[in-house]
């Protein structure tokens, strides 16, 4: 990917070396340094460090928030980026859903966090639309490959640290180091005051919590149509209402809400005015239909499935998943156990299996499940929804877990056409 710089020496910049030319730089990151004796032979223009390049995209002219945690970033950031454009902030987010500006999408779906020169483009583009604040999702994979660099974030955001991504990290210990390592510095940081795993830095930290005393307390809430609560801070107390469902979401609501308040200095009373207004995010607790009832969910790792399973635990469930090829096989078992202790019946299909046998992730699934009595092995995910919508009863659930608004599904690598949200349409002709 180029991009072009009027009125510089250079009119391109690049981290691709195969794009280096007499008129184009080759921006040098941790990631690509590899290609630097590439970038030369190809003729680049110069060589150029990204921080040197920093002033160039406007990245030290727009207060930027990195949110990082193992499940809640998509719906903490969203719910942020809403809550600042209806205080009258112009806001640009970019994250897992893509890229989106002051309300309008600018492109679709990408990595949770793209290149460093992406991520710089894109920063760019919001200041270019006049944006105050720049809010990003950083996932591990980002942190341990530098592609934050030379981003001074105005504040950090940890929502939670549970298991995912072992394949890349290896072990549980490092995958939870990499995350804390994102908290050393002396920067301003919002943490999860209820996770136990998390460590950082304690100067400029503030946190928010609700079984724990924390800088923003949650002192009381409701789960009755939709959720409500009471946040505490200092001497202000001051009550919101939301439409999302879920005991984890009002960590996410309460994350939002707190940064919206370190943020912006405004009255808690007024950040807590707008925190209704925000609808959710397509593809999480997404209920696609009412009657029957069939919900759909991103939830991917154990501890996500056991948060959306228990906000359901008053409801008899079907649950129908599967898990991602090519992964982390550790989790497996484990999505089995939540699931067969949290659902009355349990469909075990394919997720995207990508290069790996579908047979052989089922069976890492079911080596996490004693009792398999009310358990149905279908690999044809689409079968496996018909099959779960034909079993419902009256009073039962429909949650198919594992990849919420995506549309496609990965086999080997081909991405082919699929969303559990319009199965389950087509299949009940609504």
């Amino acid at each position: 990917m180029k991009i072009a710089l009027p009125d510089h020496e250079y009119k391109y910049v690049t981290e691709n070396s195969q794009e280096c030319d007499s008129e184009t730089a080759f921006v040098l990151t941790t990631q690509n340094e590899k290609y630097l004796q590439s970038a030369k032979d190809n003729g680049a223009h110069s060589i150029i460090k990204v921080e040197d390049i920093a002033d160039v995209f406007g990245v030290n002219d727009i207060k930027i928030i990195g949110i990082t945690g193992t499940n809640g970033k998509t719906t903490t950031a969203s719910a942020l980026y809403s809550f600042l454009l209806d205080l009258g902030y112009k806001v640009a987010m970019q994250g897992t859903r893509g890229l989106f500006i002051n309300d309008e999408v600018i492109e679709g779906k990408t990595l949770t966090t793209p290149s460093v020169l992406n991520t710089y483009k894109h920063i760019y583009q919001a200041r270019e639309m006049g944006c105050d604040f720049f809010i990003m999702e950083v996932s591990s994979h980002a942190i341990v490959q530098k592609r934050i660099e030379g981003l001074n974030f105005e504040l950090k955001i940890l929502t939670n640290i549970t298991q995912d991504h072992l394949d890349y990290h290896k072990t549980l210990e490092e995958y939870i180091h990499v995350k804390n390592s994102f908290f050393q510095d002396e920067g301003k940081k919002l943490i999860n005051k209820d996770e136990e795993k998390a460590k950082f830095n304690f100067r400029n930290a503030y946190t928010y919590g609700i079984e724990n005393p924390a800088t923003y307390k949650l002192m009381a809430y409701s789960l009755n149509e939709g959720s409500s609560g009471i946040i505490q801070h200092f001497q202000e107390i001051v009550p919101f209402t939301a439409s999302l469902h879920g005991f984890f979401n009002l960590y996410n609501l309460m994350a939002a809400i707190s940064a919206a308040h370190l943020l912006t200095g405004k009255k808690l009373e007024e950040i807590a005015d707008v925190v209704d207004n925000f609808a959710g995010v397509s593809g999480r607790m997404e209920q696609v239909c009412e009657l029957p009832n069939v919900i759909v969910d991103f939830a991917h790792t154990p501890d996500g499935m056991a948060q959306v399973l228990n906000a359901l635990k008053e409801k008899e469930l079907i649950v129908v998943f599967g898990a991602g090829g090519d992964r982390d096989r550790s989790k497996r078992p484990l999505m089995g156990r939540v699931a067969s202790n949290l659902a009355k019946k349990i469909i075990v299909t394919t997720d995207n299996p990508r290069f790996e046998e579908p047979e052989a992730i089922v069976e890492d699934i079911l080596s996490g499940i004693e009792d398999r009595s009310n358990v149905t092995v279908e690999l044809n995910r689409k079968k496996a929804i018909e099959m779960a919508l034909d079993m419902q009863e009256e009073d039962e659930v429909v949650v198919i877990l594992g990849k919420g608004d995506e549309n496609y599904q990965i086999i080997y690598d081909q991405k082919l056409p699929f969303d559990d949200r319009e199965v389950v349409r087509e299949l009940l002709n609504i």
